[in-house]
Order: structure tokens, then sequence, then C-alpha cells
């Protein structure tokens, strides 16, 4: 393995994790009862920011899979989150959107015809079981619409995190990802309009925490994860996601005194092993050294060179 994909999988992985603070952030800094108010505080701003930094307008025709991804990867995948979270334990929510690398290994295999490794479908259905040991208990409550929500979310972002690469088309990932927090943001707008009640008079705590989601949780994470997904294989970035959850329980457990049982210590170790095994199963083998032969061709000169010589 070339140092170069394991630097990338490490930068990657800052983006799940950056992530994974949204829900400290959100309870401990924001006003309650406006999630899809802070979708859009997180992604229009980041958006507009990172198109006036990289100043690139898109090509006429690509358009349509630009709309059609930011739609995925942002403003169909946090309406469905949000719902999911208001309407499922988090745990749950989180479980089911576990389900994203064995998506995306069936769409690699659906559309590419790339038949996935075995090592790989066993990491990734492994990873779904350490999930449910780490955040799943006895008393889970569940709801068939934040089921629904939960499950169409993971495939709109699988969906996404698949044609991302195949239809980043050479555009700099700033813009990128600029246009895409940019459109998936203004079509949070309509939704935050009709969900949410108007924002009160902001406080300095709010202010940061709406900040925060935009430079941290937006602008630099999407930047990275848009980043990974030109670099790694899809299901590589993909199962790179599991860290958001985990990255959640740990700074719940270190900053909001949430207990962690033995059971999500046993969850929390197989799910770090299972991304560990995706990111190997993941990695193309090293390219065979072969032999090459250079042959210098003679090429006469021209007549009109053989008759001055002459």
């Amino acid at each position: 393995m070339n140092s170069p994909k394991w630097l990338d999988v490490l930068i990657t992985s800052f983006a799940p994790m950056i992530w994974g603070s949204t829900y400290l952030v959100t309870t401990e800094f924001l006003p309650p009862s406006r999630p899809f108010t802070a979708a859009c505080f997180r992604a229009l701003p980041a958006g507009l920011l990172l198109i006036l930094l990289s100043r690139h307008w898109p090509k006429r025709d690509g358009w349509k899979r630009l709309v059609i991804l930011s739609a995925l990867n942002i403003g169909i995948f946090q309406a469905c989150l949000f719902i999911a979270a208001y309407r499922l334990p988090g745990g749950l929510a989180a479980v089911i959107g576990a389900i994203q690398p064995l998506l995306v290994l069936g769409l690699g295999w659906g559309v590419d015809n790339r038949k996935p490794s075995t090592m790989a479908v066993v990491a990734t259905t492994t990873s779904i079981i350490g999930m449910a040991a780490l955040l799943l208990s006895p008393n889970t409550r569940w709801d068939g619409l934040g089921i629904a929500a939960a499950f169409f979310g993971a495939t709109c972002m699988a969906c996404g995190t698949f044609l991302a690469r195949r239809w980043h088309s050479g555009m700099p990932i700033q813009a990128f990802t600029g246009w895409q927090l940019f459109l998936g943001g203004l079509m949070l707008v309509p939704v935050a309009g009709l969900m949410d009640p108007p924002l009160p008079n902001l406080t300095t705590q709010n202010v940061l925490g709406y900040t925060y989601l935009s430079i941290f949780g937006a602008l630099i994470a999407y930047f990275l994860w848009f980043r990974g997904i030109a670099r790694l294989p899809s299901v590589a970035a993909s199962s790179l996601g599991l860290l958001s959850p985990v990255t959640a329980v740990l700074l719940g457990w270190a900053f909001l005194e949430q207990a962690m049982r033995g059971q999500s210590l046993v969850g929390l170790v197989v799910v770090l092993a299972s991304i560990l095994l995706v990111q190997l199963s993941a990695a193309p083998s090293a390219p065979s050294q072969k032999r090459v032969t250079i042959r210098t061709l003679h090429v006469s000169p021209p007549a009109s060179q053989r008759d001055r010589r002459a």
C-alpha cells in the first residue's frame, strides 16, 4: 500500500469526524427546533464563499449533473437526515445510515460491473453489526416514516458518493464543492420556511454555533469529502462516513457525560476494524513491473535531403 493512498484516507476521514460534532454543537449552541434552518445556514454561506474563491462557472452541459449531485448530497440528504433525527433515536438512524457502503458496492457491481471482493462485503456487513452494538438499546423506538427517511437519505448519499466520482469532470474541488453546497442550500430554503419557526434574537453563542457549522461542518468538511471521493474508491470513501456517529458517541461521552456500556465499546472496536478492512479491500493492487522494450526506428530522410547530401 502506497503512502499517498493512506494520506488521502486520513485527510478524508476528517470530514465525517467534523460532521460527528454536529449533534454536540446543535444541542449546546443553536436555538432549538430549527433543523432545516441550521442546514441552510450551514450550506449556503459556505457554498457562496467557495464559489467566490474558485471563480469557476460550470460548463453549460454540466449543470444538470451538478443539480442532481446537489440534491443527492445536500438537499434531499439533509432533509431526510433531519426528519429521521426528529422521529428516530440517533442510534437507529446511524445504523440505517451504515448501509451506505453496501449500497455503493451494489452500485459499482450493477452499473460498472465491478464485482466486490468477499472481504469488502464482509467488512461492510460487519460494520452494520458493530454500529448496532455501539448505538442500539433494548428500548429503541421504531417509527415507520423515520425509518423510511433514514433509508432514503442513506440511498441518496450513496448514489451521490458514487456519481460524484464519475461526474467530477475535472472541475476544481473548490468549485465542485461550492456549487453543490450553494444549490443544495437553495433547495432547503423553502423547506426551512415551511417547517421551522422564525429565528429568535440570536445570542453570541448561537452565532458561534452557526459559524462553526458553516466553516467547519460545510466548507472544510465537504471540501475534504469531495477531494477524497475524487481520489479514493467510492466504497472506501463511503465507509469513512461511519466515523461520524462514532465521533458523536465519543464527544457525547467526553462532554455530555453520556455513558458507554461494554457492548458499546465492543461495537466501537468492530466499526473501526471494519472501516480498516474496507480500506484494505478497496485498495488497488500494485501494478506488475513489466519489462518494456523501446525500439528505435530508422527513418530515411526525405529525397530532397538525400539529393543535397549527394
